[in-house]
């Protein structure tokens, strides 16, 4: 389609010489702009790929995909109930649950708290919490006095395992003078982390029995949470819970979390929109270095068509000067962008030592690292559509050129 000829004088076009300077420099801010572009965007939306994947996975991986509740946030009968969930085709586990507010305490420090009751197997089952401990062992996770927290929350309170953490709860006692607040000090017997700041630092974890007598609720439990071999089909398990006898309601991760993750996807297009700005601009440059390019060969082109070159040869020789740019700006970018996702903790540490500020607040960002997930689908689709819009670009200038008179060129030369 196009011959060496056509390559070789598109190639001489390109290179800079004294007189033609300011043009390449433009060519050049264009292939830049087009690389960096590329980069910018797959970086963006890797980075967003993975804060989604990763929150998904520590949202559901602590909390149940769907949770079976009683009236009055009471559910009495919770074993057979949580045998018949699962027993249920999809579900792969189910646990009773009680869950509630409190304040924790701990050499004069305080923070707020959300303590988690479970049966200690369950707990241990939860690998999202067992495989990331980082002091103690949940086999001590037994008996009435034991809790299990999130590491920051530790930290906080200036506890370690083997120390005491007092819980004061909410709901009041009524003595003779008056009513006054409940509190118990348990014994830290591990901490884990789980990567997610919200967690890490207000999760505790206590035997069910225990739990059922702080919050005072006897035999019964807040509900049953269970978890679903594909947790996108969620809604298919409403109607055969909610049939269970004794099941008064059931909510799942998607109305729990719609939002978050509505906003989640909406930020995501719009960065996408956004940063594809960059490389219309940088395509928007090829335009002009192109027509200022076949502005200054007037003279070249037209003695080039006084000896025989056709205006489909002209035009292809100036689609492959501006195709040449954009190709290379995209491969570049494509090169800059899947090495800086693949480093990217690494070059965020280097950052924070060179500039002393946090880059990445745990407590703003939700997770203490920066994720980072290429798909490959989305950078397949960046790369084609940075080429098309590159071609796109060559076309004006290039018909230009080809629609050139010689002899209205030649006749002021």
């Amino acid at each position: 389609m196009f011959s060496g000829l056509e390559w070789a004088i598109a190639a001489r076009y390109l290179r800079s010489r004294r007189r033609e300077g300011f043009i390449s420099i433009i060519a050049w801010f264009s292939l830049i702009g087009i690389a960096l572009g590329v980069a910018t965007l797959i970086i963006v939306m890797s980075v967003m790929n993975g804060f989604r994947i990763e929150l998904l996975d520590r949202v559901l991986g602590l909390n149940g995909h769907i949770v079976a509740q009683g009236s009055a946030q009471r559910l009495v009968d919770y074993e057979p109930i949580t045998e018949r969930i699962k027993a249920l085709p999809g579900i792969v586990a189910a646990a009773p649950l009680v869950e509630g507010q409190v304040m924790a305490t701990g050499n004069g420090r305080a923070s707020g708290a959300l303590v988690r009751g479970m049966r200690p197997q369950d707990l241990r089952d939860k690998r999202i919490v067992s495989d990331n401990i980082r002091a103690g062992d949940l086999a001590a996770f037994e008996g009435q006095d034991v809790v299990a927290v999130g590491q920051r929350l530790a930290r906080k309170l200036g506890l370690r395992v083997g120390d005491g953490l007092t819980l004061v709860s909410p709901q009041t006692t009524t003595t003779a003078f008056g009513a006054v607040p409940r509190l118990k000090t348990y014994r830290i017997v591990a901490t884990f982390q789980v990567g997610m700041y919200e967690y890490d630092s207000s999760f505790v974890y206590m035997p069910l029995a225990a739990a059922q007598i702080y919050f005072r609720l006897g035999e019964a439990v807040n509900g049953v949470e269970a978890f679903i071999e594909n947790p996108d089909r969620v809604r298919d398990f409403r109607g055969p819970i909610a049939a269970i006898d004794g099941v008064a309601g059931v909510s799942d991760w998607q109305q729990i979390n719609r939002h978050f993750f509505q906003a989640l996807q909406v930020e995501r297009n719009v960065m996408f929109l956004i940063l594809t700005l960059i490389i219309l601009v940088a395509a928007f440059n090829i335009i002009s270095s192109l027509i200022m390019l076949v502005n200054d060969k007037r003279k070249a082109i037209a003695i080039m068509r006084t000896m025989g070159a056709t205006r489909g040869m002209m035009l292809r020789i100036f689609i492959i000067a501006g195709a040449s740019i954009g190709v290379i700006g995209t491969l570049v970018g494509f090169v800059l962008g899947l090495l800086f996702c693949l480093n990217i903790d690494a070059i965020k540490s280097f950052l924070e030592r060179l500039t002393g500020a946090n880059l990445w607040p745990a407590e703003i960002r939700f997770l203490t690292t920066i994720p980072a997930e290429v798909n490959n689908a989305e950078v397949v689709m960046v790369v084609i559509m940075a080429l098309i819009l590159s071609f796109l670009a060559t076309l004006y200038p290039a018909w230009r050129a080809a629609r050139l008179d010689p002899v209205e060129a030649l006749r002021y030369e």
